[in-house]
């Protein structure tokens, strides 16, 4: 496996990553603990390195999975998790937003635990809290780099002008936003932009599309009871018929290079900056030995063209999330507390 280094603060991962939130949630019923762990063993012994979490899997389940799957090979791989809800750790309620300084520190030291190691590789806040400054979270994270228990900070759907902010307090080595061929906003909206001038990676995350980008879904695909994307507004039959185009667009550059649609989509994001790391997510080995053959996938000059070329007259249809979620991306954190500009060390 190829590797990759995000951004310029040196945290050398391979080119693609796994993103194990699917093993625990939102596509279905849960992998079997001893299913999941054989998985992400699997994945190791094929050259990633590189594997994402989140407390908010399961919540907690998915960071116990990786924890157990991960242990024999700590000293081998990158893990990354996040913090940024108010999760009781008794009943596992979601209670919404929070970056509040102590719910940081809760959720380190519980993500520490349950992934039985002594240092978070890549620390995310999963989402903006709006209502506390971004200056308060970055000093937070900081001081935890400081002690020894984090390595590097990263974001998630931040609006430019509170990560421009964070990065000023701590440097942001990695943002993590939806990217691929049918989600282009971090093209648009200053992300890319601010990547290159600051010198962030790119870790895009749902690159295929949710699994439309793989071909294996047209109109006609019922999902499963449970599967999240039945709620949002891309996966109605309308949207999927409409949105057809790209995957054929993909099939056909793929059939001329013996790859499949998920393996050029996935290679194309790699094409797009030295510093993006895409990070599929899967539940199928036959489907991690797809995604990973991806980072073997050369798409010339003349091949990445022809997509951007065809990809422009196809009309993406449908919203990305449903209401509630769209409205937590992109967002701006709360001005900066009178005075300071980071926490104190408690």
């Amino acid at each position: 496996m190829q590797t990759r280094t995000l951004g310029s603060r040196g945290l050398e991962v391979s080119a693609i990553g796994f993103g194990c939130m699917g093993i625990s949630q939102s596509y279905g019923a849960p992998l079997p603990k001893a299913e999941g762990i054989a998985l992400i063993r699997a994945a190791v012994d094929r050259g990633v390195t590189f594997f994402d979490t989140a407390e908010m899997y399961g919540p907690f389940a998915n960071e116990e999975v990786i924890g157990e799957a991960l242990e024999p090979v700590r000293d081998q791989v990158v893990i990354a998790t996040k913090f940024g809800f108010d999760i009781d750790f008794a009943t596992r309620e979601n209670r919404g937003i929070s970056s509040r300084p102590e719910r940081i520190r809760q959720a380190v030291e519980g993500s520490l635990k349950r992934l039985r190691i002594d240092t978070i590789d890549l620390l995310y806040q999963h989402r903006v809290d709006p209502d506390v400054p971004i200056e308060d979270v970055a000093g937070t994270v900081k001081d935890l780099i400081h002690e020894g228990k984090v390595k590097h900070f990263g974001m998630s759907e931040p609006g430019v002008a509170t990560l421009r902010r964070a990065h000023a307090v701590q440097p942001v080595t990695t943002l993590q936003n939806e990217y691929s061929l049918w989600t282009r906003g971090p093209e648009n909206n200053g992300i890319l932009a601010a990547c290159d001038e600051l010198g962030i990676g790119l870790v895009p995350y749902s690159p295929l599309g949710k699994g439309f980008l793989t071909g294996a879904m047209n109109k006609d695909t019922r999902l499963g009871e449970g599967d999240f994307r039945n709620l949002l507004p891309r996966f109605s039959p309308d949207a999927m018929e409409r949105n057809q185009a790209l995957v054929d667009l993909l099939r056909r550059v793929g059939d001329a290079k013996g790859a499949t649609p998920a393996q050029i989509a996935l290679a194309w994001l790699l094409a797009q900056r030295p510093y993006i790391v895409p990070i599929p997510g899967t539940t199928k080995l036959h489907r991690l030995e797809e995604n990973i053959g991806a980072a073997d996938v050369e798409l010339t000059d003349a091949d990445l063209r022809e997509i951007e070329a065809v990809a422009a007259r196809i009309p993406i249809e449908g919203e990305r999330y449903a209401a509630a979620q769209l409205a937590m991306v992109g967002r701006e954190a709360a001005p900066a507390s009178a005075g300071r500009n980071q926490v104190p060390p408690t």
